[in-house]
């Protein structure tokens, strides 16, 4: 039987084998493949059309740990919730081909609108996010890997990001979407064995009738607490349901300020960046309420089975939160083999989604930091420098911050349950940012601090009444957890609303530099004017303003421009770029992207906003809702009965 968080069934080698091994190879396949496109095609992957948002998402097969707590609403509610925020942000993809097309990151727009503070504010926010997100990738896929073969755990923190860092580096964005494709058909093939065996071929279940019958007998052996009737099979769990609110706090703080998200958007085609979106978050939803339901609740069916790895002892509740539930079934089901194609599963996932996470920060130093704050004239040459520098600088920190957390005790679910309490407080008001033209500068600033205020002093607070202490494990329950990811989420989204109303003004640059920033952010190739002395009312020295009002100071001095003809470039010298080779540099500095075409915005918009209205009515207020008001328990029936054995005779 497994000791401690342990399910140890390969020998370390094997897990050193998988992380640089098959990192390795995936490298050097991702490199070639990359070399032989940019040698003998034109294609270029920095422009696909479809965002592989699936791939990116280790956390379905890692959450299923926390999923087999709360029964079969687990994965509804987490496919229900993260498809949600992939869906709203096809509104904001659509806001950025339209109004910010030439924005190289979401601070980027931040500052030109409303000033240095309020970007420093969303910078720190966005990195804050990336760091807790990778956390979530590279520490919960080092703990299951350590747990399966006793990998060292802190090896494996330091070994899966610098991997991935290797093909970023020579590769740079096109590898990132090369490498998302590559892994998403092995991530697939993968989930598909797992299904296949849990309800068709399995002898130990192999059908649908099987493993009901099997989570009839573990609802009566291991009731869960606040399940109507104790059961795996009901819709009505009340922790399910603040679980859930957890989700969709910590969805906002993950999609709506991981700059991974907002790169791709700006790296699509506008005619197909709505679609995108739309079809990337339908099909999210299949991955965590398919693969979960099989081995988050395989892992109850299977307890009882002598090829459980605990057997007869159930996981604890340490091993759950672990992310041990998924490595468990599979181990029940194939032996080594399954603990194997799990292994292969978390790594194609975690390094799919470490890339984008690394060349998002990189972004972030490069343009945010570096360019903004350091050197803002430098060479092109010079940024691939510091994009590569931060690839590196970042894969280290978070192998490090890793460490930390796993010295202080911290997994995965507790990082996915506090996160929205952490950076939630931001999500909305980035939105707003792009999405309500109104937004003051006050409140940009503001929001996300107080928010922040608010949901740790509520965390806090609640954490104590209810567990009398604040240790790890008690801020990590989703009761205490989801009084500060409420507070902070809306606690920022009603504070930039109040602040606006307020103190409306926002700010207004008339410098050079600011305002030929704001109008190639806007796509507009407006002539540079001459700096003058700004507003002391509206513009602080070092300020930069709103960008639609800095716009309308330059045309102003050059005279009304015919909307027919073509706008004038704004200087020779920024469309003389020297290529670099690396796509992410070149792309961002040398492409002028032209705004939407306003017939296309508007229909874009429609169709997102329509999509959004359906989906949040029937997929997270009509069935869910319906279903645990009524306290509904899945039963058996007689179709189900004939359907699983005509699929188990084919």
């Amino acid at each position: 039987m497994a000791e401690g968080n342990s399910l140890q069934v390969l020998p370390p080698g094997a897990g050193y084998g998988i992380v640089i091994g098959i990192g390795g190879f995936f490298a050097a396949l991702m490199l070639s493949i990359t070399w032989m496109q940019n040698r003998y095609t034109a294609f270029s992957t920095h422009q696909a059309e479809e965002f592989n948002t699936a791939s990116r998402s280790i956390k379905p097969g890692l959450i299923a740990a926390g999923i087999v707590s709360y029964g079969i609403c687990g994965p509804m509610w987490y496919g229900a919730t993260g498809s949600f925020q992939i869906l709203l942000f096809a509104i904001i993809a659509i806001k950025i081909k339209a109004h910010a097309p030439g924005a190289h990151t979401f601070p980027e727009i931040v500052l030109a609108r409303h000033g240095k503070i309020a970007h420093i504010t969303y910078l720190f926010n966005g990195l804050a996010t990336n760091m807790l997100v990778g956390a979530c990738l590279v520490l919960g896929g080092s703990q299951v890997v350590a747990a399966l073969t006793d990998m060292n755990v802190y090896a494996a923190c330091f070994l899966i990001p610098l991997v991935v860092a290797v093909y970023v580096i020579v590769g740079g964005l096109r590898s990132t979407f090369l490498c998302d494709y590559t892994h998403t058909v092995i991530l697939f093939l993968a989930i598909f064995i797992f299904g296949f065996l849990m309800y068709c071929t399995s002898p130990i279940i192999g059908s649908p009738s099987a493993f009901y019958d099997l989570l009839v007998s573990a609802s009566q052996q291991m009731p869960i607490a606040r399940n109507t009737e104790g059961s795996y099979l009901t819709f009505r769990s009340v922790d399910g349901l603040i679980f859930a609110v957890d989700l969709l706090v910590a969805g906002f703080s993950t999609v709506w300020l991981d700059q991974a998200y907002w790169q791709r958007a700006i790296a699509s085609r506008p005619e197909t960046s709505v679609r995108a979106y739309l079809l990337g978050g339908i099909a999210w939803y299949g991955i965590p309420y398919g693969f979960a339901t099989a081995m988050g609740l395989g892992c109850a069916a299977l307890t009882s089975s002598p090829s459980f790895p605990t057997y007869p002892q159930a996981l604890t509740s340490a091993q759950n939160n672990a992310g041990l539930s998924s490595p468990a079934t599979a181990i029940a089901l194939l032996g080594k083999g399954g603990a194997v194609l799990m292994l292969l599963l978390l790594f194609m996932a975690v390094t799919s989604s470490t890339s984008a996470e690394l060349i998002a920060v990189s972004s972030l130093l490069t343009f945010d930091v570096y360019k903004t704050y350091i050197h803002p004239a430098s060479s092109s040459q010079r940024l691939v420098q510091v994009s590569h520098a931060g690839i590196v600088i970042y894969a280290l920190v978070l192998a490090t911050f890793c460490c930390i957390l796993n010295a202080a005790g911290v997994n995965l679910t507790w990082l996915l349950t506090v996160l929205g309490v952490i950076v939630g407080a931001a999500g909305l008001p980035v939105g707003l940012v792009l999405l309500w033209p109104r937004m003051s500068t006050a409140a940009t600033i503001a929001s996300p601090w107080i928010g922040l205020a608010m949901g740790l002093i509520a965390w806090f607070v609640t954490t104590v009444k209810r567990s009398g202490s604040i240790t790890v494990d008690t801020t990590g329950d989703v009761t205490n957890a989801v009084a500060g990811n409420l507070a902070s989420c809306g606690g920022g989204a009603v504070v930039a609303f109040v602040l606006t109303f307020i103190f409306p003004k926002q700010h207004i640059s008339t410098q050079a530099r600011d305002i030929e920033r704001a109008n190639k952010i806007k796509g507009v190739r407006a002539p540079t004017v001459e700096s003058t002395s700004p507003d002391p009312q509206h513009s602080p020295e070092g300020e930069v303003g709103d960008a639609e009002k800095a716009a309308e100071i330059s045309t102003a001095k050059e005279g009304p421009i015919n909307k027919h003809e073509k706008p004038p470039k704004s200087s020779p010298e920024a469309e003389a770029v020297v290529p670099t080779g690396n796509e992410l540099v070149d792309y961002l500095e040398a492409k002028q992207m032209e705004p939407m075409d306003p017939e296309l915005v508007k229909k874009g918009e429609k169709l997102a906003v329509a999509f959004n209205w359906i989906y949040l009515l029937i997929a997270l207020i009509l069935v869910p809702f319906t279903l645990f008001g009524t306290g509904y328990v899945c039963e058996e029936h007689s179709k189900i009965v004939r359907l699983s054995s005509m699929l188990t005779m084919t």
